[in-house]
């Protein structure tokens, strides 16, 4: 069986080896609880403080403003919910935008049933935010804005210096979602001048089930889960040893080889845009032509819908996606490429790759070869092209 090509790093990415072999050890013969005091405790406490030193380094942070959490959507719930409730007698308006992963805007939505107030931005064709309507947008109720770093869909990086500005000048507290950017794009939370930002361990090459929340010393946030004296009774319950193990490896490797890895995918990507643009009729790319993540292509593909596509695709070994992996079980039209003023017909249409460090110059030609083929196939069938 050929090897399967895998276009889809947006959604997870493989665990890199060396993860795994420093995680090995914390699911044996080194299990003891961090929050003990004897010397096998000590060992997995030793090893989860070390990891936060890693995650702090790979942002530039103080490790004192790490905090481990289950996962990406834990960290937006956190920071989310977290600033709300804590600066609540200050005021009760959140600014999010129309685009935001559904760990944000759900959150919002749950917070909008608590008596908060929240205004979503909207987005221009690349999926930009508009820095007019966000200074239109805040009142003197105004308590947190959060605005992704780069759309998982689209992959459109967000001016988040420039929001950041905005949020100082007016004391708002300012939280980005960079679970697409950490380990993909250098990252220094002072020079972003961000309050929060949210990572996950499985978008760069660590382990599921591990991400963490940057909380910049004095910033005012109440904690979700309640129990024990965890991080700094900042989240109760035991900490995951190994999968800290792994987020904090996956750090370190990032911090030195991101660079080189950025320069790769981006040559592929454009390898893939260029070869499929000119060998397919009725095809445009999604998001911003020059701030977009260097891995990531989404398309829209006239006449036929995505799911057929995809189906297609992995029948010839390409694993690739219609949008966020979150969201693929659904009909509905992606709510990123609506919000970009996109048709529901012709968001159908759409097909997200996203490209990581092994991919290589022949799958990449693999799935241009392929997939012309595919489209011209459905399109004969559809209903809609005739």
């Amino acid at each position: 069986m050929d090897r399967l090509i895998y276009l889809d790093h947006n959604a997870t990415t493989p665990v890199d080896e060396r993860v795994i072999k420093v995680m090995l050890p914390y699911f044996g013969i080194k299990y003891g609880n961090p929050s003990s005091i004897y010397k096998l405790a000590n060992e997995s406490d030793k090893a989860k403080e070390e990891a936060r030193e890693k995650v702090a380094k790979l942002l530039h942070a103080n490790s004192t403003e790490i905090v481990f959490t289950g996962c990406g959507t834990e960290s937006d719930n956190y920071a989310v919910k977290g600033a709300a409730f804590a600066n609540r007698k200050k005021g009760n308006q959140i600014i999010t935008s129309a685009i935001e992963h559904h760990a944000v805007l759900n959150s919002c939505k749950w917070l909008e049933k608590q008596g908060f107030k929240v205004t979503y931005l909207g987005v221009d064709k690349y999926g930009l935010v508009n820095l007019d309507e966000l200074r239109e947008a805040i009142t003197d109720k105004t308590i947190l804005i959060s605005i992704m770093h780069a759309n998982n869909e689209v992959g459109t990086i967000e001016p988040l210096k420039e929001i950041a500005e905005i949020s100082r000048q007016h004391g708002i507290l300012f939280h980005t979602d960079a679970v697409q950017t950490v380990g993909k794009l250098p990252i220094d939370v002072n020079d972003l001048s961000v309050d929060l930002l949210s990572l996950s361990g499985h978008k760069f090459y660590g382990p599921k089930g591990i991400g963490a929340l940057y909380i910049r010393k004095g910033t005012r946030i109440d904690s979700l889960l309640h129990g024990g004296h965890h991080e700094s009774n900042r989240r109760a319950g035991t900490e995951n040893i190994p999968g800290i193990v792994g987020l904090g490896k996956a750090a370190e490797i990032a911090a030195k080889e991101f660079a080189a890895e950025e320069i790769k995918v981006r040559k592929l990507r454009d390898r893939l845009e260029n070869g499929l643009i000119n060998k397919i009729d009725d095809v445009f790319i999604n998001g911003h032509p020059d701030k977009r993540l260097p891995g990531t292509l989404n398309i829209c593909i006239k006449y036929i819908e995505g799911e057929g596509m995809l189906l297609h695709l992995d029948h010839n070994g390409i694993a690739v996606s219609s949008g966020s992996a979150c969201t693929s079980a659904s009909l509905k039209a992606s709510h990123v490429l609506i919000s970009m003023g996109l048709s529901h017909e012709v968001a159908h249409g759409s097909l997200r790759f996203s490209l990581g460090r092994d991919n290589t110059e022949q799958e990449i030609d693999k799935v241009i070869e392929v997939l012309p083929t595919i489209v011209e196939k459905l399109r004969e069938m559809s209903p809609i092209k005739k």
